[in-house]
């Protein structure tokens, strides 16, 4: 039944992607100027209508956004300003629009720039925004982060912190939460935010899974993506998710990231 309502509403089809687009260190193949317009021509080949990014430094986002002129964005630096990777968040700028949006740090000091303090060595955040989508008259709130690639002590913490957060908004606005949690979902972080932060992995309530037995981390070498999903697209309240996939293009034996894109069909209502 869920299939067919959703099938049948595809004007309220919301596209959600999660993509860590590796940030511009690596030398070619793999550097960003030869990565970039595979990763455009993947993003605009989905479709997705928000897309939650990990890694992009400040003129990575510009590219984006120069290269995909139907997206607008929000986000910081982590370490305040235009300074440090973002979890920027892109979405269709002629179908959503940001009532509010803002970021927090993964410490016991998130509302401190650039702070840490969990046995990470570098910043983790949160940046966040509640959208009204324009076609549909729907609400809701995405959540984008990047766990800690080291600290177990740190990716548990800051599971718990995005619990508390998510439990300080509108309790009647569903919740997308997408990230790179650098951890599989069989590990503590995953199950907090399922059983104690009350979200539902995506993956767990499609209808239609594709490439069940990929994970999503390939390290620009490992077709399988490593064989552990550390990519997440999680959601709480009346969302019906239809059909969600890691995308592990290669066009020509190239990765576009050192990550796989995980996308959902999701939408709001039933």
């Amino acid at each position: 039944m869920r299939k067919e309502l959703i099938a049948m509403n595809n004007q309220k089809s919301l596209r959600i992607m999660t993509y860590n687009v590796r940030f511009d260190v690596d030398s070619p193949p793999n550097s960003w100027e030869e990565r970039k317009k595979l990763i455009v021509e993947l993003i605009q080949r989905e479709s997705p209508d928000i897309i939650g990014t990990q890694e992009c430094l400040y003129h990575q986002v510009q590219d984006l956004i120069t290269l995909m002129p139907e997206y607008d964005w929000v986000g910081l630096g982590r370490e305040g300003g235009s300074n440090g990777e973002y979890a920027a968040i892109y979405f269709k700028k002629d179908r959503f629009n940001v009532l509010e949006y803002d970021h927090f740090w993964l410490s016991d000091t998130p509302n401190v720039i650039g702070s840490y303090t969990w046995g990470n060595d570098i910043p983790r955040m949160v940046s966040w925004a509640r959208f009204l989508d324009a076609k549909t008259g729907d609400q809701f709130y995405h959540l984008n982060t990047h766990f800690d690639h080291i600290s177990e002590n740190a990716r548990f913490k800051g599971s718990q912190l995005i619990i508390e957060r998510i439990a300080s908004l509108d309790p009647v606005v569903p919740i997308i939460l997408t990230g790179d949690f650098n951890t599989g979902v069989d590990t503590e972080p995953h199950q907090a935010l399922l059983k104690k932060g009350n979200l539902i992995d995506a993956w767990d309530a499609a209808d239609n899974t594709t490439n069940d037995h990929l994970g999503s981390f390939n390290g620009f070498k490992d077709p399988s993506g490593g064989k552990e999903r550390i990519d997440w697209i999680l959601f709480s309240g009346n969302i019906q998710t239809a059909s969600i996939k890691i995308v592990d293009d290669q066009p020509n034996g190239l990765f576009p990231s050192d990550h796989f894109p995980v996308v959902a069909e999701m939408r709001i209502g039933k």
